[in-house]
């Protein structure tokens, strides 16, 4: 272990956060476009929500591609293409005029975000972090995805009351390239041990495919997708057209929220900004504690708290409580498991074995998000979609219970036993 590796705050941590920051920023604000969008065309809700299904869908397939990338050409070349390809994205689709043309051009917003995201990025971070630090430098980078998360959707919200959805589209294109500015901080984080160097990517993907504890943890991070993309893409929409009204005078109003569109976008920000202790906690927790048990504990807490908010009247202080509530279990999985798979799996390929399980939570993404569309165009609301992210939510607190949290054996010490 190097000296820098036995500190926390190292530049790979500093430059990663920052860059996951941006990403995020920006992906988070695309529920915020659903309305505008919809009512200049007049695009049912589900054609806006099929695009953002497919930009969720995309990322997830792009995951193990960009974490394949990075391992064999190296990391900068990985975040670069991804910027290129996100900023691309989001200018072309200022330009879309037709529901077809912006599900086609958020493939490439999607490819963009993997090649930025958590799968490049986390594995640099995991690389370069000592055993005793990987938890909470995951916890800490994917908290920085929230912080992004706290401005990101506010942003939107007051560029869109000066700018079209267009113009801020451009906007958000040209602020995504800034990620490129960080990369000298990144430095060159390499693999880890000779055991790993042994071992084929092939030979590994293997090896993990046929273990039932990879495959759990796969299936179990489908809900994580389908609750996240669902609640960015389509619960600023839900408060602004199923939260009761704003009391004139009253906490919220006095603070210059009085209507429940701009509460649907803090709400955003609310999830965001609590998420930043919940993604931390996660991480310090995961560093001390068995992680599938806190996956599960997370995932049931979930599964309760949306439980209990669809089943109460939705006011602006409910909004806020379930806000405030999901935000602290929001991306806290990302750190547990991301860090369970490292743990299991070794350090070598872990951008590719967790791009692998990131799809997984991208499928969820791309059902959460389309399906919210679908379904609130048949029922004319959203609750039907919110109890099937409840049931899927309590499958993921269960399949995590019999994973196998141990080092999986490598080639070498497999031939040896």
């Amino acid at each position: 272990m190097t000296s820098a590796q036995a500190r926390l705050f190292t530049p790979v941590l500093i430059g990663g956060s920052i860059i996951l920051l941006i990403n995020f920023a920006l992906r988070a604000s695309f529920g915020v476009f659903q309305i505008p969008i919809g009512t200049e065309f007049g695009w049912p809700r589900a054609e806006f929500s099929l695009a953002i299904a497919i930009q969720n869908l995309a990322w997830g397939i792009g995951q193990p591609i960009f974490g394949a990338l990075a391992e064999r050409w190296g990391d900068r070349w990985s975040i670069i293409l991804g910027a290129l390809l996100y900023s691309g994205g989001l200018i072309l689709s200022a330009y879309a005029t037709t529901p077809e043309t912006m599900q086609m051009l958020e493939v490439m917003v999607g490819f963009g975000i993997a090649g930025t995201g958590f799968g490049v990025i986390l594995a640099v971070i995991g690389r370069a972090s000592s055993d005793k630090n990987r938890s909470l430098a995951l916890g800490i980078g994917t908290a920085a995805g929230s912080a992004g998360q706290v401005f990101g959707a506010p942003l939107a919200e007051i560029l869109l009351a000066y700018y079209s959805w267009q113009s801020v589209f451009i906007i958000f294109g040209a602020i995504i390239l800034s990620v490129m500015l960080f990369l000298p901080l990144l430095g060159d984080s390499k693999p880890a041990t000779r055991s790993e160097l042994e071992d084929s990517m092939g030979t590994v993907l293997k090896r993990a495919f046929r273990d039932p504890s990879y495959l759990m943890i796969f299936a179990g991070f489908f809900s994580c997708g389908y609750q996240l993309a669902f609640i960015t893409a389509h619960f600023p929409a839900m408060v602004a057209e199923m939260c009761g009204p704003i009391l004139p005078g009253g906490m919220l109003d006095s603070i210059g929220i009085s209507t429940t569109s701009l509460l649907g976008a803090v709400a955003i920000s609310l999830i965001g900004l609590a998420n930043i202790a919940g993604s931390i906690f996660a991480g310090w927790l995961g560093s001390r504690y068995t992680k599938k048990y806190l996956l599960a504990g997370i995932y049931t807490l979930r599964t309760i708290a949306s439980a209990v908010f669809i089943l109460m009247p939705i006011t602006p202080t409910s909004v806020i409580v379930f806000s405030l509530v999901m935000g602290g279990l929001w991306l806290a999985t990302v750190p547990l498991t991301s860090g369970l798979v490292a743990y299991i799996y070794g350090l070598r390929y872990m951008g590719t074995l967790y791009g692998f399980v990131f799809l997984s939570h991208q499928l969820g993404s791309f059902l959460g998000v389309w399906l919210g569309g679908k379904m609130y165009d048949a029922y004319g609301d959203y609750t039907m979609v919110w109890w099937i992210g409840v049931g899927i939510g309590a499958f993921s607190a269960l399949i995590h219970l019999p994973i196998r949290e141990e080092p999986a054996r490598t080639g070498a010490v497999a031939a040896a036993a």
